[in-house]
């Protein structure tokens, strides 16, 4: 179902409830002040009855009486039934021959058990009994009757609150279907905009309407996204391009040599020296492959992590980067451990994955920095801990700081150093996969800090 059509459901049975509810009420307590009214009229009749009829004044004082009394009773009782037990329960008045005393007899143990007043029904006759003494006798007075004049008015409630919900049901829809029509124009707006986004145009954006509410807050988090999604299809076309050209170039080199050879190398030192530059060009290209294979296999990072001595991996690191590069000196510091840690430099994660990343750390310091290279051990917090790689070597450019991180990437004054451009990418691979974040801070001419923070064992 669509959202549209839910909130007008869900708001026209909201509002519909609440009226419904209204209305009910009006209609109980209006039910209610006509039983309770005509109640006070059936008991004022009884009274004005026993009054009457258990008078012990002379003849001509109950003429006077009963002249006094049908003046008085002006308004009469639809269907009127009035009737009265002497306190030994015998029925010693009646309205009418034909007033049945069933209904009557049944109130009658009620009444003697001290209820003030009892109401009951007899057929469609309201009825009402209580206790009348005068003189310290306990008379029992009964009066039925039925109330035309509030019957009818009920009955003209009924209509009117009936015809009022059906009016204010399709009002309430049409209410609803406005309501939820402006309140999606939005969405609808952003649904509209978002069908014109394509992979060629991630440029666009979506219209962020007042920046404030829900369906801004949607809007921003859509561009946001879409910022992410431009800047990956990037580096994906700026991989795609260094590849093709790296990979192209040692190929085409190796190429033509042999094809060169194979023409025109008439002697065998000719053809072991085009042998020895193919080789060379077809290293090249292998380097090049298993580092594209390594980027891979940090990316793909899974399974079951193991706690791992983080100082074991940077002196295994520091021995593999000083067989490469013999004679530099790559100096070691660490720092304090936190009290509260009963295992110092410990990661969770892979330990040969881990040395991978510290390598090309030192490995890009040694290869770009002719001065001493310093490795830091210690803490930025009990929950993290970090390496710095710091070097004095040629920095890298503010803007070329912004994309080390794509694969195959290489600052313009660093392209004439061996490498491919892979290390970097490789260890941000590895650093993410391990809950960590790599860090570079530079100034060319004034050397890199590389940091790597990752968390302790949990």
């Amino acid at each position: 179902m669509l959202i549209r059509n839910k909130l007008i459901l869900r708001f026209t049975l909201l509002v519909l409830a609440i009226q419904l509810g209204f209305s009910a009420f009006v209609y109980y307590f209006h039910a209610a002040a006509r039983e309770q009214r005509f109640t006070r009229r059936l008991a004022g009749k009884a009274i004005m009855t026993a009054r009457l009829h258990l008078s012990t004044a002379p003849a001509d004082s109950v003429g006077a009486v009963r002249r006094a009394f049908s003046r008085s009773d002006l308004l009469t009782i639809e269907q009127e039934e009035i009737s009265i037990y002497a306190p030994d329960n015998r029925l010693i008045y009646v309205s009418a021959d034909t007033v049945p005393q069933l209904a009557n007899l049944s109130q009658l143990p009620r009444l003697a058990t001290g209820a003030p007043l009892v109401r009951f029904r007899t057929g469609p006759l309201d009825a009402v009994g209580f206790t009348y003494g005068p003189a310290g006798q306990p008379y029992r007075l009964f009066a039925a009757g039925y109330d035309e004049l509030g019957w009818a008015q009920l009955a003209s409630l009924r209509l009117i609150l009936l015809a009022g919900n059906m009016g204010a049901l399709v009002l309430i829809i049409l209410a609803g279907w406005y309501f939820a029509d402006e309140s999606l124009k939005p969405i609808a707006r952003v649904v509209k905009q978002v069908k014109k986004i394509t992979a060629r145009e991630l440029s666009r954006r979506v219209d962020e309407g007042n920046g404030t509410d829900e369906i801004a807050q949607l809007a921003i988090t859509f561009n946001q996204m879409l910022g992410g999604l431009e800047q990956a299809f990037e580096a994906q076309r700026s991989f795609v391009s260094h590849a093709s050209h790296e990979l192209r170039t040692p190929l085409t080199v190796a190429l033509g040599t042999l094809q060169t050879a194979l023409a025109y190398d008439q002697t065998l030192p000719d053809a072991q020296e085009s042998m020895a530059s193919a080789v060379e060009d077809l290293r090249q290209l292998v380097g090049i492959t298993n580092g594209l294979l390594a980027l891979a296999q940090a990316g793909e990072m899974g399974g079951r992590r193991e706690p791992v001595r983080l100082d074991e991996c940077l002196t295994q690191a520091v021995a593999q980067c000083q067989a490469r590069h013999p004679g530099r000196l790559v100096q070691v510091a660490f720092g304090d451990v936190p009290d509260e840690l009963d295992t110092p430099f410990a990661v969770a994660g892979n330990a040969q994955l881990l040395t991978t990343a510290l390598l090309n750390l030192l490995d890009n310091a040694c290869k770009y920095s002719a001065a001493e290279v310093r490795a830091t051990l210690g803490y930025a917090n009990p929950e993290t801990v970090q390496v710095a790689v710091a070097d004095t070597g040629i920095g890298i450019a503010p803007d070329d700081l912004a994309r080390v991180f794509e694969p195959l990437y290489r600052a313009e004054n660093g392209r004439q150093q061996p490498g491919y451009g892979i290390g970097l990418a490789v260890t941000q691979k590895i650093a993410q996969r391990h809950g960590g974040t790599l860090t570079l801070a530079s100034k060319p001419g004034q050397g890199t800090t590389a940091t790597l923070r990752l968390p302790v064992v949990g």
